[in-house]
C-alpha cells in the first residue's frame, strides 16, 4: 500500500475564538480516519487579545509536529491580519482560508499600532488565490456567533481528506450537547461556502 503523505496545517487566531476546539476537532478526525497525529501546544498568549498559533501534521507517520515555515499545506486563519502575518508558512501550491474578521490585536488597542485598513487586498497581494469566509455570518445563520470557529472547519473541509461523517461525529462528541445541532449547521454553511464562496466577502 502506497505511503499517505504527511500534510501539514497551520491554525491561527486570537484568544478566545476557539482555536484550541478546532485543533482539538480537527486531530480527533484524522486519528479516526487511521493517521499518525503531532499537534504542537498552542503558542501564544491564550488570553483574549493575544495571538494563537496551532501546529499540526497528520499521515501515515509523522515525527515532528511543527510545521517548518514555507511547508504548510493549508493555513486557516480565525481572523484577518493573523492570516496575513502567517502567509509564510505556506508552501507554493499552499491554500490559504481566513475568516473575514478584524479584531485589534494589543499594540493597535494600545494606540501603539495601526490595523491596516486594506487587509484584503494586502493578503491577495501576498497570497492571490487566499480563500476568504464570512464565518461569524454563516455561525449567526447558525444560530450562535459561537460557532465560528466550526464553520471555519467545514470551510476548510473539502481542502483536507476526511469523510464529512466523520467530521460530524467528531464535532457531535467535542461541543456540549445543547450546542450540537447549531454547530453542525455552521459546518454544513462552512462546507458550502467553501464550494460557492461569498462575493461580499470583506473584513468588518
Amino acid at each position: 500500500m502506497t505511503a499517505r503523505p504527511t500534510m501539514n496545517v497551520l491554525l491561527t487566531g486570537v484568544g478566545g475564538q476557539g482555536v484550541v476546539l478546532a485543533s482539538y476537532v480537527l486531530s480527533h478526525v484524522a486519528m479516526s480516519e487511521g493517521y499518525d497525529v503531532k499537534q504542537s501546544e498552542v503558542h501564544g498568549m491564550a488570553q483574549r487579545g493575544g495571538s494563537v498559533v496551532s501546529h499540526f501534521r497528520f499521515g501515515d507517520k509523522v515525527w515532528s509536529p511543527l510545521v517548518p515555515v514555507g511547508a504548510a499545506d493549508l493555513v486557516m486563519a480565525f481572523e484577518a491580519l493573523e492570516g496575513l502575518r502567517h502567509v509564510q508558512w505556506l508552501k507554493p501550491e499552499g491554500v490559504l482560508v481566513y475568516n473575514a474578521l478584524r479584531i485589534n490585536p494589543s499594540p493597535v488597542a494600545a494606540g501603539l499600532a495601526t490595523y491596516p485598513s486594506e487587509i484584503d487586498a494586502l493578503i491577495r497581494k501576498a497570497w492571490p488565490s487566499a480563500k476568504c469566509v464570512n464565518a461569524n455570518s454563516l455561525a449567526k445563520e447558525a444560530g450562535t456567533v459561537k460557532a465560528a470557529n466550526v464553520a471555519m472547519l467545514g470551510a476548510i473541509s473539502p481542502t483536507l481528506p476526511f469523510a464529512k461523517e466523520t467530521w460530524e461525529r467528531v464535532i457531535r462528541e467535542a461541543v456540549p450537547r445543547k450546542t450540537i445541532d447549531v454547530n453542525l449547521q455552521a459546518f454544513r454553511l462552512g462546507a458550502e461556502s467553501a464550494a460557492a464562496p461569498a462575493p461580499d466577502c470583506k473584513t468588518r
